[in-house]
């Protein structure tokens, strides 16, 4: 006897609509888009668009599986966590499918590699649920409410877009019926036309505003993207501030009377502030609904814009408004029920844009004052010439775990030292957010408190102590690092100096030695994970010659998405050969110009240091 949940996957009106999706196994453009935008605005490895059908689910849309599954884009119903949507008609989410009793027995776990999976319901017109838009992690993953409003948004899209090949599909049928049929279907077809246009522009919407920086960029994303099938006299974006609105002023000029209402009251009256206070879309159909409904400044400013229909569509918040989006028009514009849904998605959209924005400009200023705090003036030491380098990436999120490190350690006399020792450090935190930069201070306090507390002890020892304190407190910080100390040699040889390093799992020192050669100090051992069984760590040592330039960096120097490591590698030795003997400073600036260029994707940083001659 077949389950509740087999009759509902197995229902045969559901299997026929899945069939006149058009779908299968076989790979499809605009569902290949659809999980390329999961994977982005989630952050996931993997995303699906998965169809169910009656012994197997399908994945006409698909990023990121690994084979056999990415060539075959299908599993068995056994492989399924879709099946949960489909078979509840609800969102389905598990942190850790291995810890859920729902799907701890899943052979997705060991084939697949599902660990983290969100998935969102497809519907065709009748409310059956053809499948799921799902959003992959192979690794336990806790799902904000914005992934979660993110994906659902992306899946109404994606089953607006199923409606439509359905509704093609039915078409075709239509045709070959009686003239009424056809005729029908002509209007369904001049439906699904303007259906497919609002569906196409909601799926540019999600492509453009994703990757948007700064609240005049999500502007004028929005007025390209509505001007094309909505053709609105006027697009405007409106914030709403501390029970103030703040128009965003187009700054090229074609709305002048934007600077003459820049800010007026959340309460005031006008058709914004409204929509923002009520958190529902308004529309004003005439210049004389206007006068009669709101204040003579809005009058005013609708005039001068030439306006006469107006939609105001609020920008939903977290808790509160964000603001409005407002398109008007300089004639009559009827906007019908489908209309109003698209420019609410769209505001969604926007809405989100501007947090990222908003939360872009704060993380700009918190960089700032990272970059500042770390940037402090390195100690004099006799010998040695040394200059630092922390320059932040130059995409929206700026704060990241790198950090250097240099100090004076107090001589061991007890070890028969009679000069002090200099440690060095260059590391990478695990993350690209302001949890990382937290962790990073963490453990750049530790691993100073580590040196102090053994003396005269060598960089391996120090760094086994810091994960042991990482361990046992629990901080959960885990990257990559090279801990040094630098010792000048006993006479005859007080010119020279020893370095002694350790290396877990960082990108290799480079050393610019007098004769104009440079060499990697290749030896390292493992990064640093709370998760890891403790691995034996190697100090190694090296004599360094006066006009030695040695050079710590982390792998924002020298690692980019579709660049070869090694050729950019060659090309920082390169350049520090070269400049070996000029200013610390000027050398490092024009060292990450030349390597990793204006805009690198990464923070970066560096450290320096060169035995006098």
């Amino acid at each position: 006897m077949a389950s509740p949940e087999d009759e509902v996957v197995g229902d045969a009106d559901r299997l026929q609509a899945v069939r006149d999706t058009g779908l299968t196994a076989v790979a499809d453009a605009d569902m290949d888009r659809f999980a390329h935008l999961v994977s982005r605005m989630l952050g996931v490895p993997v995303a699906l668009v998965s169809m169910l059908e009656d012994a197997r689910q399908v994945f006409p849309g698909m990023v990121g599986l690994s084979e056999p599954w990415a060539r075959t884009r299908q599993t068995p119903l056994s492989h399924s966590l879709c099946h949960h949507v489909v078979a509840s008609g609800e969102p389905f989410t598990v942190g850790d499918t291995r810890a859920d009793g729902r799907t701890a027995a899943s052979p997705a776990i060991g084939d697949l590699g599902v660990l983290g999976y969100a998935g969102m319901p497809l519907t065709d017109d009748a409310g059956r649920v053809l499948g799921s838009l799902c959003a992959i992690d192979t690794r336990p993953r806790r799902w904000s409410d914005e992934d979660l409003a993110a994906l659902r948004d992306l899946a109404a899209a994606c089953s607006a877009e199923l409606r439509l090949r359905i509704a093609s599909s039915q078409r075709e049928l239509a045709r070959r019926g009686e003239a009424r049929a056809r005729e029908r279907a002509d209007v369904m077809q001049q439906r699904t036309r303007t259906a497919l246009k609002r569906s196409q522009l909601l799926l540019r919407a999600a492509d453009a505003l994703a990757d948007t920086t700064g609240l005049s960029e999500v502007r004028q994303r929005v007025r390209e993207l509505v001007s094309g099938d909505l053709k609105p006299h006027y697009v405007g974006l409106v914030l709403a501030e501390r029970r103030r609105m703040r128009r965003l002023i187009d700054r090229t000029g074609v709305a002048p009377v934007e600077y003459s209402y820049e800010t007026y009251s959340i309460d005031s009256a006008w058709p914004t502030a409204r929509a923002a206070r009520e958190k529902r879309t308004v529309i004003v159909h005439s210049p004389e609904e206007l006068a009669e409904q709101y204040g003579p400044d809005a009058v005013a400013a609708f005039g001068q814009l030439g306006l006469h229909t107006a939609v105001c569509v609020p920008l939903p918040g977290t808790v509160s408004s964000l603001g409005t989006l407002v398109l008007g028009w300089a004639h009559p514009y009827e906007i019908d029920v489908l209309e109003q849904a698209v420019l609410a998605s769209l505001a969604g959209y926007t809405a989100r844009a501007v947090e990222r924005a908003l939360f872009v400009d704060d993380r700009v200023h918190v960089a700032h004052q990272l970059q500042e705090a770390m940037l402090t003036d390195l100690p004099t030491v006799d010998g040695l010439d040394s200059a630092a380098l922390y320059r932040p990436a130059a995409q929206a999120d700026m704060v990241g775990g790198d950090w250097y490190d240099l100090y004076i350690l107090p001589p061991v006399p007890d070890r028969g030292e009679d000069s002090a020792t200099v440690a060095l450090t260059i590391g990478d935190i695990t993350g690209h957010d302001m949890h990382a930069a937290t962790l990073m201070g963490q453990t750049r306090s530790m691993l100073r408190q580590a040196d102090l507390d053994h003396p005269g002890k060598d960089p391996a020892h120090i760094v086994r102590a810091l994960e042991h304190a990482n361990r046992e407190l629990l901080i959960g910080s885990s990257g990559t690092l090279v801990h040094t100390h630098l010792r000048p040699c006993p006479p005859p040889d007080a010119e020279t100096w020893e370095l002694t390093w350790t290396n877990a799992g960082h990108p290799p020192p480079l050393l610019a030695l007098p004769d104009g050669t440079t060499e990697l100090l290749h030896d390292h051992g493992t990064l640093i994970h709370p998760g890891l069984d403790p691995s034996p760590r190697t100090s190694h040592r090296r004599v360094l010659a006066p006009g030695t330039l040695l050079l710590l960096y982390t792998d924002g120097l020298v690692e980019r998405r579709g660049a070869d490591l090694d050729a950019l590698t060659d090309r920082a030795a390169r350049v520090l050969t070269t400049h070996r003997r000029d200013d610390l400073p000027a050398l490092l600036s024009h060292l990450v110009d030349t390597v990793a260029g204006p805009t690198a994707p990464d923070d970066i940083a560096l450290l320096a240091v060169r035995v006098k001659e």
